[in-house]
């Protein structure tokens, strides 16, 4: 039994490093630029976001101030989720 304790504790330890690459986070900024056909949003932090296909672009336009919940993958910003805020 400690054997396959053993073995699975060092399994978690290496594979841990890679969900660094797929955290998400949020932030709340206003919309710089919006490219529907390029599926995707920049804010006022200076970075592009991508958006998925079935993305949702109505009520979107520069000025906005929005929450956005994004997972970072291979140095791209994908949206998972995004509110406008009021």
């Amino acid at each position: 039994m400690r054997y396959v304790v053993a073995a699975l504790m060092a399994t978690a330890s290496f594979l841990s490093p890679l969900s660094v690459f797929a955290e998400s986070a949020d932030i709340e900024a206003t919309i710089t630029k919006v490219d529907t056909n390029g599926l995707s949003l920049s804010l006022d932090d200076g970075k592009n976001y991508q958006a998925p296909e079935e993305f949702n672009f109505d009520g979107l336009q520069p000025g906005v101030k929005v929450v956005v919940f994004y997972t970072e993958v291979d140095g791209k910003r994908v949206i998972n989720d995004l509110e406008i805020v009021q």
